[in-house]
């Protein structure tokens, strides 16, 4: 089984010298997960353990690991051609919509000019001049062929307020079903806060600390109940001390273990979720979008009027019959086109209205210590008795899997000599 690649890219990202709370802390994961993926990422790459002298392990790993990987695993190298290949596909999923529109609107447009140009041919030359001014209402469903499409959609874009990278295909997409959910790492960015939050507080925290980061806390959050620690002990492997007064704290043996030393991280106060954007589109892309989709729509309605009775597709063939067949798949795109959006838009104001209220209520716990009344105060204090970091360095190693144990014992006993030889030339007593 290929490691997990949430576990290899945090060993990346901490410089390939980690520990099980480094790894915990950097990817939000379980700590019983992050010492499992950690043994098996060191056995399948090459990776070294680094023994301390209070017995706790960091891991080594070759800055080529990925390449050893992908040598041994062909689920690794599969994985990498896949991600390729589904960033052409999706790209071309996206644009396909775009296309898909103008197609149908050339289709409309040139089916509905056959048959009201066949149906003038039958009348007299003033009909067909009644006719051919009659016509002049349809040459507005060629303005996006214009010539000067391009010169006046760059004026639009460069008076509109709102400036995008997206190309109109991509605007089509993003204008149809948005781009993408802003929240959809909330959970992975919750516990990665919140294992940032007890390295901060070297390993010991109070409750108070903790709820800014989390959800569904009732009322009496700040008082008795602390059930919602429950998750937060299980991931990280903590334990609960109670002091004299009955007040709960809980400390992270394994969290307060750390390979370098990088000081306290910022973070935010509380866990903030982003709201749902419409689109990622400018507002002359969105208004594009939207006025092909109405030109489009009415379009099918006009040639459905045309084509209600089938005469008309049974006499000129061809191209009109061809667009008879696909009537209903036309008509359904249109319809979509203008009702996805739409339905879209309203469910977006319905989830940003309980994001702000989930907001709120994260805020609201973090206000509460920035003024901490003298019970949490007191519960911080007795917290912080329990804080300490455990920096492991190279001098504070007692074995490594980069050597033989055999080397490493004499290498130690050289280190000793040497010691001692120094302590009798300065004169220094023997102990």
């Amino acid at each position: 089984m290929a490691p997990n690649p949430t576990i290899m890219k945090a060993v990346e990202q901490l410089g390939y010298r980690v520990t099980i709370g480094d790894v915990a802390t950097q990817a939000g994961l379980n700590v019983a997960e992050a010492g499992q993926g950690l043994l098996a990422l060191a056995s399948d790459a090459g990776g070294h353990l680094q023994v301390a002298e209070s017995g706790d392990i960091v891991y080594l790993f070759p800055q080529n690991f990925r390449a050893i990987l992908r040598n041994k695993y062909l689920q690794l190298r599969l994985q990498e051609w896949w991600q390729k290949v589904w960033g052409v596909l999706f790209y071309l999923i996206r644009i396909s919509f775009g296309i898909f529109l103008i197609v149908s609107i050339a289709l409309i447009t040139i089916t509905i000019i056959i048959i009201i140009t066949a149906a003038s041919s039958d009348r007299d030359s003033d009909n067909r001049g009644s006719s051919r001014g009659g016509f002049f209402f349809f040459p507005d469903l060629f303005w996006f062929f214009n010539p000067n499409y391009d010169r006046h959609y760059q004026q639009r874009q460069q008076n509109s307020h709102q400036q995008s990278d997206l190309n109109f295909f991509e605007a089509v997409f993003s204008f149809l079903f948005g781009d993408g959910n802003p929240n959809a790492k909330l959970e992975e960015r919750r516990w990665q806060e919140i294992a940032t939050v007890i390295r901060n507080q070297r390993g010991a925290v109070v409750a108070e600390q903790i709820a800014p980061y989390l959800d569904d806390i009732g009322p009496g959050y700040a008082q008795e109940y602390e059930d919602y620690m429950l998750p937060v002990l299980i991931r990280f492997n903590g334990e609960p001390k109670v002091s004299s007064e009955g007040q709960i704290v809980y400390y992270f043996p394994e969290l307060q273990v750390r390979a370098s030393n990088k000081g306290r991280q910022s973070l935010p106060a509380y866990l903030e979720e982003l709201s749902w954007r419409f689109s990622r589109a400018g507002s002359g892309q969105i208004m594009l979008s939207a006025g092909l989709g109405i030109l489009n729509f009415v379009g099918a309605l006009i040639l459905g009027n045309l084509l209600r009775d089938g005469t008309v597709a049974a006499q000129l063939g061809g191209l009109v019959a061809f667009v008879q067949g696909i009537y209903w798949l036309l008509l359904a795109y249109g319809a979509g086109f203008l009702g996805v959006p739409l339905v879209r838009y309203f469910w977006i104001q319905w989830q940003n209205k309980k994001i702000l209220a989930r907001n709120r209520d994260r805020l609201s716990r973090a206000r509460l210590l920035t003024n901490p009344d003298a019970n949490l105060q007191q519960k911080i204090d007795y917290a912080r008795q329990f804080g300490s970091e455990n920096i492991i360095e190279n001098k504070d190693l007692v074995y490594s899997t980069e050597t033989d144990l055999l080397d490493q014992e004499i290498e130690n006993s050289a280190q000793i000599e040497a010691e001692w030889q120094k302590r009798l030339q300065s004169g220094e007593p023997e102990v």
